[in-house]
């Protein structure tokens, strides 16, 4: 059968492999589907979905990073290549399959940044791991005296650095040198702001140093319109150049903003009662750093795997896939989707279900707080009964799960917003995993969830086969039970029965999906 890959694709060696990959995977060839009873269709289903057929998605992705520059960001052949073979695939199962083209603003680089000291002893730091550029900050290349202002060292054992804080920190400031300032009580604007009027060249800052403040993991709000590069990094980069006397460092931010055009791919089948949708997505993009194959090859994986098998049943209602662009750049291709449907086409939305990071090396199982019981915050009307089964599939597995925020920091948010029930699951990302949680899930107390999160290294070596295979079941499970019946959500079981109208349900609203950091 002949698929939908672009001439390009499917003349170049990697196209080849990329179709070489789908005619491998039996898994594609659904066939007919068919009725089935909802309780033995969804059995069928998780026995179906196997996790070394998921990670065949995912080794397609990370192949297509590999041959494109390390990466699957939006905008590139990577991602254009990465959207080809999902609707390739969803199309030979037999779903109804549209690419939604939108324009959005790209922000990154050119070339990786550069961060190294050149004196008294060189040495390079890694880019994302240990430090990395605020992308509200200007492009340009500095080498230049590193000046520490105000630091201390060690760090105080709560957070109390007023560094760079006051105008009166830089008095005696050389004009021209680094500014290397450290996180603490303030906001970063002021003192980046403070630094720049002392005539600072660049701007460096680093971490506080206590328990949870230490990583590079942190992205900085430093305003607008900031005339010189700013960096920040971890507490023991920052420790290191405030600790040798006569540092130099050369640092280089080749920044790049331009507008360029992303897709998302929607996957819909042709039966099931069309006012009540069962809807599950992830987003299909990657970082510029790395080519995002737990963030987010494994949510990608895992919802593939599933509408495949998923095309095997005919099921009550219908069910559509989204695997969304620009998540990276703020969530944009899952609000592009929302905003674009009518008042009736979100009343039809039953709920919806979104995969994001599945499988982190260090993961924990984690579940969204569709009820609001731990973090204060509850999802729509039928997020906290979402919530509930997907605990009662890890509890059926001898599993614990913990709730994690509803937070609105990834694609469900545009789904809530919009009052439509939501959930789905979570194995971490930059967070350090404690001592009590790897004695309940294993792994290793101190370090991230996801040591490669946003990184050059999340690669397929980044994924815990594990958790991949036993989220995947979760997807199954609740797809292949949603898809029959979601009265419990939603109220609606019997054919003809009233749907809820968008008009009733609560809008919840969240921050945006990139939390700046204030202090």
């Amino acid at each position: 059968m002949r698929l939908a890959f672009s001439r390009s694709l499917g003349r170049s060696r990697l196209g080849k492999g990329l179709l070489a990959a789908v005619l491998i995977a039996p898994l594609t060839m659904a066939g007919t589907a068919h009725a089935d009873s909802p309780s033995n269709s969804a059995r069928k289903l998780v026995r179906a979905v196997k996790g070394e057929n998921v990670k065949r998605h995912l080794k397609v992705l990370d192949l297509i990073g590999k041959a494109n520059g390390n990466t699957r960001v939006d905008g590139t052949r990577g991602y254009a290549l990465s959207r080809d073979y999902v609707a390739s695939v969803l199309r030979l199962a037999g779903y109804k399959v549209t690419i939604q083209p939108f324009e959005f603003e790209f922000e990154g680089y050119k070339t990786p940044p550069v961060l190294k000291r050149t004196a008294p002893e060189p040495k390079s730091f890694a880019h994302v791991t240990e430090f990395h550029e605020v992308g509200a900050s200007s492009a340009g290349t500095v080498t230049a005296p590193v000046q520490a202002v105000d630091v201390v060292l060690p760090p105080p054992a709560t957070p109390g650095s007023t560094s760079g804080c006051e105008a009166s920190d830089f008095a005696g400031f050389t004009a021209g040198n680094i500014a290397l300032v450290q996180r603490g009580t303030c906001d970063f604007a002021l003192k980046v702001a403070n630094a720049v009027a002392a005539g600072a060249s660049a701007v460096i800052i680093f971490n506080e140093g206590q328990p949870g403040r230490t990583t590079a993991r942190v992205n900085p709000g430093i305003g607008e319109n900031v005339p010189v590069p700013v960096f920040f990094t971890s507490f023991a980069v920052g420790d290191e150049l405030a600790s040798k006397p006569g540092t130099t460092v050369s640092l280089s931010f080749d920044k790049l903003v331009e507008t360029r055009t992303t897709s998302n791919v929607i996957a819909e089948s042709l039966w099931g009662r069309g006012d009540n949708v069962v809807v599950a997505g992830a987003h299909l993009d990657s970082v510029q750093e790395g080519p995002g194959i737990n963030d987010n090859g494994s949510g990608v994986g895992g919802v593939l795997e599933v509408a495949l098998q998923m095309a095997k049943h005919k099921t009550g209602n219908k069910v559509r896939f989204g695997f969304w662009g620009g998540e990276e750049f703020g969530l944009l291709g899952s609000q592009y989707y929302v905003d674009h449907l009518s008042e009736q086409d979100k009343a039809n939305i039953a709920l919806y279900l979104n995969f994001d990071m599945i499988a982190s090396p260090n993961f924990v199982y984690q579940v969204y707080d569709g009820d609001g019981d731990v973090f204060g915050v509850p999802g729509p009307e039928g997020s906290a009964r979402i919530e509930k089964d997907f605990q009662s599939f890890y509890a059926s597995r001898g599993l614990q799960s913990k709730a994690s925020e509803f937070d609105g920091r990834s694609d469900y948010k545009a789904f809530i917003d919009a009052g439509i029930p939501g959930g789905g699951l979570f194995t971490g990302a930059e967070k350090v995993k404690t001592a009590e949680e790897a004695a309940i899930w294993g792994g290793t107390a101190g370090i991230e969830y996801d040591p490669c999160y946003h990184a050059p290294c999340d690669t397929i070596k980044n994924i815990d086969d594990t958790a991949l295979d036993v989220n995947s079941d979760a997807i199954a499970m609740l797809m292949g039970t949603y898809a029959f019946d979601t009265e419990a959500v939603n109220g609606i079981h019997a054919p003809g029965k009233a749907h809820k109208a968008a008009a009733t349900r609560a809008a919840v609203v969240h921050d945006h999906h990139d939390k700046v950091e204030l202090s």
